[in-house]
């Protein structure tokens, strides 16, 4: 037993410096909530990253997933399965008619859509967003419009394009003849949470390029439509999706419309762990509970918290969509971040000056009110 406890209290320094971590072990979750190695507890109000959509060890998804798990682990693509193809069906209902490609992360989708785009198109240039976010592999790292991640692993791919979110002017002067894929998040996140604007999704979907709208974060209910595009009254091309999906198991999908399917073949690409049976039978519990009545309750609460929010003390904004809420302040955002956790709040950063909230969309309403209580007292 001191062997096991002397290995985890070293295990930090083993791990390669990848991520600026508190220091928080967290051992185990249970709704909104989550308790580190100490036995306390805490409001889980970044989920994950966006990512434990349903709550942590939600028992639709824990149930199917166990289930498969006593049946099933692993089986290559060579081969079919069964919960592969029944989720590709649920999204493709949802979509309103698309094929699916399933891969383990949202850097993982992102990748499949840059060549699906490529092969598609046989174009290489590539609008996005600045400010935007996509991945930290090369290929997604070079469409992510953020210079400070992307300058140190120069040169990465040619003919990225950024324009300023919004900016119909910029992004026309943009869609030349070489692009072949603009890549948009319908809510940015790691850029500040900004929505975009329909009229701004309309001149990027007129366009010859596949439009891509990427949810890893945005998409599978979190802001009060399955898809964050639909209000935008946009049908894009393709579709990539990760964080909630699995309610945080690994998966990413890439959904492709069916009216421009046809591009990839057989060994144009492929992932060894995509489409694994445990991952996906999670994923398929998630989809269908995310229902009409949870996406009126992430709505109606997405409302009453903004609407709360904007009356906190040092708070210039607040924006977002249903539970992904940015609160722009007049102080730096990871003095407020430390300063919940002190209290048992776990908010988000979205930039130097913005807090990041994206809570499960099961959150209640008494659990809001609790992190409200908790920002007040720190932003007073």
């Amino acid at each position: 037993m001191n062997g096991s406890s002397d290995t985890v209290s070293h295990g930090l320094e083993r791990l390669l410096p990848t991520y600026a971590r508190a220091d928080l072990t967290i051992v185990r979750g249970d709704g909104c909530r989550v308790w580190d190695a100490e036995g306390r507890a805490y409001l889980d109000f970044g989920g994950g990253i966006a990512v434990v959509s349903l709550g942590h060890c939600h028992p639709a998804p824990l149930a199917a997933a166990r289930a498969q798990l006593e049946r099933l682990w692993h089986a290559s693509n060579l081969y079919r399965t069964e919960p592969s193809e029944q989720l590709a069906s649920l999204l493709s209902d949802r979509f309103g008619g698309a094929q699916a490609f399933f891969c383990n992360s949202g850097a993982e989708a992102i990748e499949a859509a840059l060549k699906y785009a490529r092969k598609a198109t046989g174009k290489a240039g590539i609008v996005a967003l600045e400010g935007g976010f996509h991945g930290r592999t090369l290929g997604a790292l070079s469409a992510t419009g953020q210079s400070a991640k992307r300058e140190p692993f120069a040169p990465l791919l040619p003919g990225v394009r950024f324009v300023e979110p919004n900016d119909v002017d910029a992004l026309g002067a943009a869609l030349s003849d070489e692009i072949g894929l603009v890549l948009l998040e319908p809510i940015l996140g790691e850029g500040g949470v900004v929505p975009l604007d329909a009229e701004f999704v309309a001149v990027a979907a007129a366009s010859a390029a596949l439009l891509c709208f990427d949810e890893v974060q945005t998409g599978v209910g979190r802001t009060g439509s399955f898809f964050a595009y639909e209000p935008l009254g946009v049908r894009p091309d393709l579709v990539t999706l990760a964080k909630g999906l699995a309610n945080g198991l690994p998966i990413g999908a890439l959904l492709v419309a069916d009216d421009v399917v046809g591009a990839f073949a057989p060994g144009d690409h492929g992932s060894t762990f995509g489409g694994n049976p445990v991952s996906c039978a999670a994923a398929c519990a998630v989809v269908e509970a995310i229902d009409d009545e949870l996406l009126d309750d992430v709505r109606a609460l997405g409302l009453e918290l903004v609407q709360r929010v904007e009356r906190l003390p040092g708070v210039v904004a607040a924006r977002g969509r249903g539970l992904l809420v940015g609160i722009e302040l007049d102080r730096p955002a990871s003095d407020v971040v430390e300063a919940a956790r002190e209290q048992g709040v776990l908010v988000l950063t979205a930039g130097e000056n913005v807090v990041r909230l994206a809570p499960p969309l099961t959150v209640r309403a008494d659990e809001i009110a609790e992190v409200l209580e908790v920002l007040d007292s720190i932003l007073c």
